[in-house]
This record gives C-alpha cells, structure tokens and sequence, in this order.
C-alpha cells in the first residue's frame, strides 16, 4: 500500500486514516497494526494523528464539522440526497486509501450540520454476502449491511461516540439462530458476541 507525503504541521486524509484506525485499535490491534505498517507509520505517529484531531475537535475555535471535514478531506468526491425518516438531508462521500471500497459519509441537514459521520460501501463496490455469523469478519461489513442481511435488529448505544451497536439474530454455522451483539466503530463492524 503506498504511502503519501504531507507537509509538516498540515492534517489532510491521510492522518484522518490514523485517527479510524486509532478507534478500532482498542477492538483490532492486529488489523490495525497491519494497516498502519502498510502506511509506513508507527504508533506513536497513530497516537499523535488522534490526539491532533482531538484537539481540533474540541478547540474553543473549532469551526463546525462539516467545515473540519472539508478542510482535512478536501471537496467530497459526491453529495447525493437523500431521505432518513422524516429528514431530508445529503451524503457527503469521500474516498478512503486503507479500504478502497469504502467510503467516508457525512450526512449533512438542510441547515448545514453534519449530523452522522461514518464509513459505508462505496455506491460502485460490491457489498459483501452475509448470510450467517461466519460472515461477520472484523472490517467485512458496515452497520448498514449487517442491519439490511439480519433485519430487524435493534440499535445499541456505543460506548463512545464513533461507536455503534446492534443487537439481533442471524444463524451460525450449523444453521441454529443465535441471539448476538455486533460492535462497529466509524461504522466498521469489529466484533460480534454473543447476547446475554
């Protein structure tokens, strides 16, 4: 995987990559380790890229998110509209080096406010097949996919705030239906166990 120079003191997409894959350290050292190494970077780097884009996030003069994300990542690569419930609103997608089928979406409110921000399939990519838990890999699926294949499932509050859940049923690999709790950080899927 290549990786991409950035000129000092700047944070573009590519330190934006860090702080996803900083999340999912805590679910996925040893995906996340393998990622990083292919960008050329270490982990103190990692650490500094999240701790960077911390405080941005939670400086006195921090512009809104919108503004933030189009500073770091630049134009989006589309901006298509869309309805969620009774809301009408546009996804912001750009694209991602560490998972190249993938996209970053921001969904922006008719007021301008991005108000979910997380990674989906890319509109051109295939999604994946997911038919039992033996599908449900770290980094295979995003929240939508996995809430479309085992519907309905009922979302969880995360643990933090790039984090999700959902709880619902899907069969394993004797086909017997098993009661489970999928985790997703940035919209990524990280684990699945199973529900109390």
């Amino acid at each position: 995987m290549p990786t991409q120079k950035r000129l000092a003191g700047s944070f573009a997409s590519f330190d934006f990559q860090l702080v996803l894959l900083r999340r999912m350290n805590d679910h996925n050292p040893e995906l996340v380790d393998t990622a990083r190494r292919g960008l050329g970077v270490s982990l103190t780097q990692m650490r500094e890229a999240n701790k960077r884009w911390q405080a941005m996030t939670h400086s006195p003069h921090s512009r809104g998110a919108l503004s933030r994300y189009r500073t770091v990542l630049g134009e989006p690569e589309s901006r298509t509209p869309r309805r969620v419930g009774d809301l009408d609103c546009e996804a912001w997608l750009w694209p991602v080096q560490l998972w190249p089928e993938l996209r970053f979406e921001v969904l922006v409110a008719p007021n301008g406010m991005a108000w979910n921000e997380w990674l989906v399939r890319s509109p051109h990519a295939e999604p994946p097949t997911l038919t039992s838990l033996a599908d449900l890999t770290p980094w295979s699926c995003t929240v939508d996919e996995v809430a479309e294949a085992f519907a309905p499932a009922q979302p969880l509050e995360g643990t933090a705030p790039t984090r999700w859940g959902l709880a619902y049923s899907a069969p394993d690999g004797r086909g017997v239906e098993r009661k489970v709790i999928s985790e997703f950080t940035w919209g990524l899927l990280q684990r699945t166990t199973a529900r109390e």
